[in-house]
């Protein structure tokens, strides 16, 4: 895994007024512990939310800035906050930290908590002061064995210094923070059903309303974000919501910087902290490097296996969400996929389809049975075998299976890429369908949306 600097050719340090998120970086990749941590301005400004700044003001702050979450959803932080229960009376509640990272072609939250697990502590810590929560969570992937090692160090490391546990910073706030490794589900990146999950449950998600906020972990106000989110926290505490507002590009509805990346068979793949607003360009050709030689672009995805594909002629597009919206897509995480000339669509769908098959909880019948569908189908196309009236079907699955069809959005992140793929790529889909035989009986009507 690499991160690079700022701009093209390494030309651009990193700095503290440019990327709030990796300036604390060490050039060798190991983890910046405590006192170096706290050397380069760390805590200080959990320090300034616990001396100079009402809860409410956080809260606040945090809206202000524009700040939204990171996981892919990207629903407002000082928003969701906000949500929680102003009644003093409930002594009980609860912050949680998503690092469930299983979205195929994402580990940006993997580089934060193996490198900077201070920085997902420090945002937490002031996170838990705005809420009023007195102990958190950290709901970690279970194959982060690294992550989960630095992350329980550093815990330490503050629970000793005074920044965690009773009394912190001499304020009368109680904060315990625990790291909790999941057993390898997906579907864990849905809140609630990480929420059952933590309580010992089936990691289903649940009904919603009563949304976290209200009822979640054990019946308790909860509030659930992103690693990336918390991360953010401590630089618009520090230094305020004019300079964050101040680093994303001109026209970008998305305020200060995203994570972002690109994979697949480009020159130098990696993961780069730049504004919100960069084009799909930029990220490729000026960071990414390109295709490597003997390689042409034919897609890409920009943010993970859940969204959309695109074509090169994309690739102006801004990145944030309401930039990749025009182009048909979501920006989820932020990390992009490079599919290049070599690759069948069909063969790289049905294996997605797969992975979100067999990853389905099997809770709503969309999802537990269109999913295997798509696969079957998939498959028979990819092998030659494919019957008239199957592509119909599976874009008939895409409308089906799409948003506000199921439970909760684990069908409908599944199925866009399918529905993108047959859209620029019908050609190769058709490919694989065997020519009419007499001894093939007729299909039934293939499914279409609306009919």
């Amino acid at each position: 895994m690499t991160l690079t600097s700022f701009g093209p050719a390494n030309r651009i340090k990193r700095s503290a007024e440019t990327h709030p998120l990796t300036w604390r970086l060490r050039d060798d990749g190991e983890a910046v512990w405590l006192d170096e941590y706290q050397a380069k301005n760390g805590y200080a400004a959990a320090r300034k939310a616990f001396a100079e700044m009402a809860q409410d003001d956080i809260v606040q702050t945090v809206k202000d800035a524009g700040l939204k979450g990171r996981g892919g959803a990207g629903f407002p932080t000082g928003v969701k906050w906000g949500l929680m229960p102003k009644d003093e009376s409930i002594n009980i509640r609860y912050l949680l930290c998503n690092a469930d990272e299983m979205e195929p072609n994402t580990w940006k939250d993997r580089m934060l908590m193996e490198q900077l697990p201070h920085l997902l502590i420090e945002g937490m810590l002031i996170s838990a002061r705005a809420l009023k929560t007195y102990r958190g969570y950290i709901f970690l992937r279970g194959e982060y064995t690294t992550a989960a090692k630095h992350l329980n160090r550093a815990v330490e490391e503050a629970k000793a210094a005074g920044l965690l546990g009773k009394n912190i910073l001499g304020s009368g706030f109680d904060f315990e923070l625990f790291v909790h490794t999941g057993a390898g589900r997906y579907i864990c990146g849905e809140e609630t059903a990480l929420i059952n999950s933590l309580e010992g449950r089936r990691a289903n998600p649940r009904s919603k309303p009563p949304f976290p906020a209200a009822v979640g972990v054990w019946g308790k106000p909860t509030c659930v974000n992103n690693v990336e989110t918390l991360c953010n926290v401590p630089a618009i505490i520090a230094d305020g919501v004019d300079w964050y507002k101040s680093l994303a590009r001109e026209g970008s509805e998305d305020m200060g910087t995203k994570l972002m990346g690109f994979s697949g068979k480009v020159k130098n793949p990696g993961l780069w902290e730049l504004p919100f607003g960069v084009t799909g360009r930029e990220l490729f050709e000026d960071y990414a490097g390109g295709m490597r030689d003997g390689f042409k672009l034919k897609a890409w995805q920009p943010g993970g296996a859940g969204t959309g594909f695109l074509l090169p002629e994309h690739l102006d597009a801004q990145m944030y969400a309401g930039g990749i919206a025009k182009v048909g897509t979501r920006m989820g995480t932020g990390l992009a996929m490079a599919v290049d000339d070599s690759v069948n669509m069909v063969s790289l769908l049905r294996n997605m389809e797969e992975f979100f098959s067999r990853e389905s909880c099997g809770f709503c019948t969309p999802c537990r049975d269109g999913l295997p569908w798509s696969v079957k189908l998939l498959r028979a196309i990819e092998n030659g075998e494919g019957q008239a009236g199957d592509i119909e079907t599976l874009l008939g699955l895409v409308g089906f299976l799409g948003p506000g069809k199921t439970f909760c959005a684990h069908a409908p992140g599944a199925v866009e890429p399918l529905g993108s793929a047959i859209k620029y790529f019908r050609h190769e889909f058709e490919a694989g369908i065997a020519p009419i035989s007499a001894a093939v009986p007729p299909l039934a009507r293939p499914i279409v949306v609306g009919a």
